[in-house]
């Protein structure tokens, strides 16, 4: 029987490759809403970063989420992310 493939998804921040199931998915939904989305399930567009506030950061200043959404993104967005991440630490 063939081992179960696992799937990986490179953080925006860091840029490293990780199990999917570890990384935190940003997505944009169909409105345009920018979200974090914990469960993995949301439809939209997604991206993903690592669990952690410094790859947030990393991103958020090589613009990486504006680029993957094709728009730009305000900063109480990124606010709201960063507190959600902490939680999820």
């Amino acid at each position: 029987m063939k081992p179960k493939k696992i799937p990986m998804r490179m953080c925006t921040g860091c840029g490293e490759m990780f199990d999917k199931r570890t990384l935190v998915r940003v997505v944009k939904s169909k409105e345009g809403e920018i979200s974090l989305d914990l469960t993995g399930k949301k439809a939209g567009r997604g991206a993903y970063v690592c669990k952690n506030a410094e790859c947030l950061k990393k991103a958020r200043k090589k613009k990486a989420f504006e680029r993957a959404f094709d728009m730009p993104i305000d900063a109480e967005v990124y606010e709201k992310m960063e507190e959600e991440i902490s939680y999820a630490e």
